[in-house]
Formats: structure tokens, sequence, C-alpha cells
């Protein structure tokens, strides 16, 4: 058996404190199936906003037409749109796992482990300890139970990224954030795009009026169903068909199309590598249990990122490795030490930032106005469409809003809402001050705006708060 000081089960955020203990002089493990860089650089974050960014491209010309500027799309090379995009990502992971191969007792295990007695993992024929153990081997796509889905091909966001020829028509089951981006890419390359939401709202996470409006703008241009589940799916003379049930009136119709994406939401990979063998307790769902500073129900076993089954995004693994860093960096220190006084960090999760790079583009930190209500706290809200300031009225008008929210007795501001042009851009100026020591609205007022530009409509909506009332919705 091998021994490390220290294994990652995961090559996405779980490198960056890989590196750190390998940069101490310690002896590292990765295991680690997949290309390395994890979900977010081979199937996530980036290669979808490469490609959302050209969508954007497409839209937008589109759109000069309203504004007296008529150009159009001369033609669009989907193979070498493709191509770029994997391009882009494919030296990068590359580059990390010769790297890591090059490195002295920093050990790539290429397998899918599992553990098979404490703080032991099975790696293909070999068995490896360590007195320290990071789990961050993330989620993958959850296929939900439909009749039929066992006997056909569909694409995930994983096999879409390696597609070649571009379909003529595709169905997407699901009404999230993957479903939206990935519709936006493939209509604006010319693909018939037909979404069947089982919920009510398209990316139901967000309050109301953002759903319906995101549903709005994108049924402008495919075809867009929420509350319509997918019951059997089937293949009928090349063609996959999908039948869904209108979760109100019960009907049931078919829908035919190319191709099928499923994008139903994400699955624990615990499964995969048994932690419960080594004492790792999971919830219901095989998520990853851990306390307020990461660690797991082991001593010295820790987890983070999408293992944990909240918070999936790559920012938020990002910051929760900086806090193992420091934790596991502090509790070897005190080993080494022979002391039992540990001081950890823990995470904060009060003002996470996210965004859906759909067009138009969604982005919302802290609450929602729907949590906010649920909280006992006096609430002050504020609202500012685009066309409400002098930039978004030169930008043609477009359709999207502002919406901020504040506790009335503190001033701290409990979260925000954006949809419309640049919505992630515009979030983090909101993100930066649920960050200051008081998380007060007030610098919002004391800060000059340039006129015009477009963040004059995030200060137009903190201007526009007043107590909660039947008129906020």
């Amino acid at each position: 058996m091998k021994e490390y000081d220290l294994i990652v089960i995961g090559s996405g955020a779980g490198t960056n404190v890989a590196s750190s203990i390998y940069q101490r002089g310690m002896k590292v493990a990765l295991v680690e199936h997949g290309r390395m860089g994890g979900t977010c650089l081979n199937r996530g974050c980036i290669p979808t906003k490469i490609l959302t960014y050209v969508a954007d491209l497409i839209v937008q010309s589109e759109h000069g037409k309203k504004l007296g500027v008529k150009f159009g799309v001369e033609s669009i090379d989907f193979e070498g749109i493709m191509n770029r995009m994997r391009e882009e990502i494919r030296p990068d992971s590359n580059k990390m796992g010769e790297s890591i191969r090059q490195a002295e007792n920093y050990d790539w295990y290429e397998v899918t482990g599992e553990f098979v007695d404490d703080y032991t993992m099975k790696v293909g024929d070999e068995k490896i300890t360590a007195p320290h153990i990071i789990i961050a081997a993330g989620a993958r796509p959850l296929i939900p139970k439909i009749k039929g889905i066992e006997d056909i091909d569909y694409h995930t966001n994983k096999t879409l990224m390696d597609i070649k020829k571009k379909p003529e028509s595709f169905i997407i089951v699901g009404g999230g954030y993957v479903a939206a981006e990935f519709a936006h890419f493939f209509d604006a390359v010319g693909v018939k795009i037909t979404i069947l939401g089982r919920n009510k709202y398209l990316v139901p996470d967000e309050d109301k009026d953002v759903s319906e409006l995101l549903e709005n703008e994108l049924s402008k241009r495919m075809t867009v169903l929420t509350n319509h589940e997918v019951i059997e799916v089937k293949e009928d003379g090349g063609l996959k068909v999908a039948i869904a049930r209108d979760r109100s009136s019960g009907d049931t119709k078919e829908f035919r199309a190319e191709e099928i994406l499923i994008a139903t939401g994400r699955r624990s990979n615990a499964d995969l590598f048994k932690p419960e063998k080594t004492g790792v307790e999971t919830d219901e769902h095989g998520w990853i249990k851990v306390d307020e500073f990461l660690r797991t129900s082991k001593k010295n076993i820790w987890a983070f990122g999408d293992a944990l089954g909240h918070d999936m995004f790559r920012h938020v693994a990002n910051d929760q490795s900086q806090v193992v860093q420091h934790n596991i960096t502090q509790v070897m220190k005190a080993e080494e030490d022979g002391s039992d006084e540990v001081e950890l960090a823990s995470m904060s999760y009060h003002a996470i930032p996210r965004a859906v790079f759909s067009y138009p583009q969604v982005a919302t930190v802290g609450m929602t106005l729907k949590e906010a209500k649920e909280t006992d706290r006096e609430l002050l809200v504020g609202k500012s469409k685009y066309e409400n300031v002098a930039k978004g009225m030169a930008m043609g008008r477009p359709n999207g809003f502002v919406r901020v929210i504040a506790d009335r007795k503190s001033g701290e501001i409990l979260g925000a809402s954006i949809i419309g042009p640049y919505a992630p851009i515009l979030i983090q100026e909101i993100t930066n001050l649920m960050y200051t020591e008081n998380r007060s609205f007030m610098p919002m007022f004391r800060a000059i705006h340039i006129h015009p530009a477009l963040p004059e409509v995030v200060q137009r909506a903190f201007g526009a708060m007043s107590p909660l009332g039947e008129h906020h919705h």
C-alpha cells in the first residue's frame, strides 16, 4: 500500500488545495478518472460561455435592425465554433495533467477510485492511504426515470461538448440554467429548439417575474413549455420522440426532434467511490454532509464543491477550497506541534452570486424576493427597468430590470436580481457591497456613477426602495 500525506478526489477546485499542500513538501495523490480540470473547465462553465458568447453576437445582430443598423449573419461555421471551444479548453487540461505527471511525490491516479477501509482507497490494482483526505468529486447529470430513456441515445451537458454535426432540431428536457443556456446557443446557430420543463417556471430558483421575462423573451425564438413533464421517449423514423404531460390539464402531446438533451439537474458522484466505507456520511440523496468548517463526519476528511449538492458553482468551490486549505494546514501544523488548539475558518453563504448566460442574461446574489419574504425582517425593495436610464434608452430599451432588497432597520443588503444585458457584470457592484463590514447600501449613493452608463440602473433601483408592499411581486 502506498502512503501519502493527502489524497484528493477530483481535479477541479480540489487541485487548489492539492497544489498548496504539495508545495509544502508533502506527498499528494490525486484521484481523477476524467480529464484534468473537472466539470467547469471541460464540460461546464468555461466551454458553455465560449458558446453562449457566439450566440450573443448572433442575436445582437438581429437587435441591431431595431436601431437602424441592418447587418446579417452571412454564415455560421458550427464545426469551427465547436472546434474553437475545444481548442480553448483542452490545452489547459492537458497542461495541468502534464505538470502533475512530471512532479515528484505528486501522483495522478486516472481511475474511479473507491474506499475500501478507513482512509484507504482502491485505485485500479493498487491501494493508497493518507491521514488527510479531500472529497471534491463533484456531480454528474441526473437522468430521470422516463419510460424508454435507456433505449435511446440522448445528450447531456457532457456529451454536447463533443458534438461534431449540427442537428436540425433539439428537444431539451428540463428548464433550469443548463437548458436555458444551451437553448440560447443552439437556437442562435440555427437549430429548432423545444424546451420541456417540468416546473411551473423556467429557471425556477429565480423569482417569478424574472422567470416569466426570460420565458417570454426565449419564446420569441423557440418553443418553451413549462409545467410539462416528459413521461416517455422513443425513436421513430430516425427522430427522437418525447411524450409530455401537461401537469395542469393532464393532456399529453408528442414532440419530435433529431436530438434530445437531458438537462434535469445533477446527482452526487458519491456512489462511485463509496465514502461510507471510510466513515463519511451522506444525506438521502447521496450528497456529502459537512459542518460549517467543511469537515465531514470522519476526522481529517474534508469535502467541498458540487459534492455537497448546493451552490454548485466553480466560484463557490474556489472559495471553499481556500477555507479547506486554511483549515487543513492549521490541522497539520497542530499535529506537528502536538497541539490540540486549532483555529478553523468557516464559509459564508450570505452573498453567493450566480448567473444564467442565456438571452437575456440573469444574475442573482443573496436572497430572492421570495426568500426574503419568508424571513421576519422588515424589507425595503426597489426596482428599476433598463429603459429608465439613459444608457438603456440608447441601447434600444431592452427588456430587463434590477431589483434590490435590503433590511429596513439596518440598511443591510439582503439580495438582488438582475435580468437583462450584462447582468452578471452589474451584479458584482452589489455583491461587493454585501461583503463589506456592515453590508450597507449607503455607499451606492455616495459613489459617483458615470452618466450615461448602465450601472446607473443599479443605483436607480436602490433609489427606488420603499417598504415592502403589494406592488412588490
